[in-house]
This record gives C-alpha cells, structure tokens and sequence, in this order.
C-alpha cells in the first residue's frame, strides 16, 4: 500500500464518482479503478458499492476513510516538522550563559523576542561560567554560548555583542564611598583586600581584573573568593573587601553596597556569543540573528 493509494481513496469516496475524482488528481479514469481494485485487495474488503448509476462507501469503506484521512494528516505533519525544523523553528536548543549576562536588558529581551517569534523552540538555559560555557560547546554540550572574553579554542568563534563599564564595588562605609558622582582609579584599590571569583572558577573577568591591575602598578589580594557574583555582592556589603564587577550588576540593590565607576580606559568589559565554526544548526543562526539584531545599536 501507497500513500498515492489513499489519495486516491480518498478523492472517490469524497465524490462518490470514478470520473470526477479522476479529473481531480489528474489521471486517467481506468488506472483510477485499477489502483482501487488494487487497494481493496491490499485490504482485503470491499470499500464500494458499485452499480451502473451510483457509487457508495461500504461500511468498510467508511471505517477506512477516517483512518486513510488521519494516517495523510500524519504524513503531512511529519512534512511539516521537517520542514519548520530545517528553517530553525521546531526543536530544542541548548543555551549556556555566563551569570552577569542577564543582567544587561538587551539580552533577555533578546531571549524573549526569539521565544515569541519561535514558539516551539524550547530554549534550555545554563548557567555556567565563562570557561564552562567554551567547554560545553567544544564537546557539543550547548549550541550557543553567552560569555565573557577568554581564549578560544580554533573550533570556536565569536561575535562581540556588547561592551560595558567595569565599576568598583565598596561597601558604604568604605572611605571611598563618597565617590560614587566621580569614580575612582583601581590603583586607589591597590591596598584593599579583594573579593572575587576564585582563579580556578574561569571567570572571563579574572584574568581582566589582574590585567587592569598590572596597568594600575599592583597585583591584587584576594582576601575571599566566591563563585556567585551575589556572594561577592554580600561578602562587599559585610566589609570583607572590594570588587570589581561589569556595571550591568548595579541592578542589584542591596543594602551596604555602592558602585563606583572606573576612570581607567580599558575598564570596560565585552559579552561574547560564541558558537563552533563547524555546521551551526538553523536553530543557532535564526537565534544569533535575532540577538544581534536586538542588541546592536539602531
């Protein structure tokens, strides 16, 4: 049995007429009636009642009809799946981002307009960082990755999305809290104890945090270290040192804290969309389009 068989069926019992049915699909009446006389074989039961004046559906034949109509409606569904997944617009897609990400608006909007144009693609997002989300991708793990600036191995590449300050993170009763209106140097940092995301975390902002360091004339100390920019947030708020964090994060408001900007000119933090060289799926491209849209300026 052929899916051209119950096309056919299907047409005669809709117009209860050979002829009809037969200029309908385009053929010849007599291989019509042959291709029937064929199925019913295949069956194995009478699905007509033939006279000389009328044709109708036998009981077998009308049973048979709902069922050649659902297994054509699959048929096309499954067309239809294939088609909208080659274009990007069906499946699942793996997303790992690093913490601060988020936390710039453009990006969740971003996230939000793909979701709207793309219903039945279900994002799944992971929270991870930098140095996970370029692993994860190098063993396939995800298929786009939100991150900070870290080397890359060659079966990566990325597209630079957006850069931001960095600002000095204080707690309220430091000295140089007061300079929240005219920011701050980090060589006035040189002396402090320094919370931050520990060295073996693969933070993208660490090796940039000893970088800037280095320009400014001191190596950091590193008094406590915490995985989880809110964690660090906290530990500020407590006294326990200072930070130095992207400006997306002073929309987190918590008591104790102030965010002072950084006059030094390359205190400025990029996020990376960063995704393999290699056959990226339409569900990547159609995704890394509408990011880079939304977040590039007008």
């Amino acid at each position: 049995m052929e899916l051209r068989h119950l096309r056919y069926f299907i047409a005669v019992a809709e117009e209860l007429h050979f002829g009809r049915a037969a200029e309908l699909l385009g053929i010849s009446q007599p291989p019509l009636s042959q291709q029937i006389q064929a199925l019913e074989q295949e069956v194995g039961a009478r699905l007509f009642e033939r006279t000389n004046r009328r044709v109708a559906l036998s009981e077998a034949g009308r049973l048979f009809l709902d069922e050649a109509r659902l297994v054509l409606a699959q048929v096309d569904k499954a067309a239809d799946v294939a088609r909208r997944a080659q274009l990007g617009e069906l499946g699942e897609m793996k997303i790992g981002f690093t913490s601060s990400a988020p936390f710039n608006s453009n990006i969740p909007q971003a996230i939000f307009a793909f979701r709207q144009a793309f219903p039945a693609v279900h994002l799944h997002l992971r929270e991870m960082s930098s140095k996970m989300v370029a692993d994860a991708l190098v063993d396939e793990s995800i298929e786009i990755g939100l991150m900070r600036p870290l080397p890359l191995p060659d079966s990566l590449e990325y597209l630079e999305l957006m850069r931001e300050p960095l600002v000095a993170v204080l707690s309220s009763k430091h000295p140089l809290a007061s300079r929240i209106e005219t920011g701050l140097h980090l060589s006035e940092l040189a002396l402090e104890p320094f919370v931050f995301f520990p060295r073996s975390y693969g933070s993208g902002l660490y090796a940039q945090l000893l970088s800037l360091a280095r320009d400014a004339g001191f190596s950091p100390h590193f008094a406590q270290e915490a995985g989880e920019a809110m964690t660090i947030i906290g530990l500020v708020a407590a006294g326990l040192g200072v930070s130095v964090l992207p400006a997306s994060y002073k929309r987190i408001r918590i008591e104790g804290v102030v965010y002072c900007s950084l006059l030094d000119p390359l205190a400025v933090s990029a996020v990376w969309l960063v995704q393999r060289k290699a056959q990226p799926s339409p569900m990547a491209r159609a995704f890394v389009e509408l990011l880079t849209r939304q977040v590039s300026p007008p």
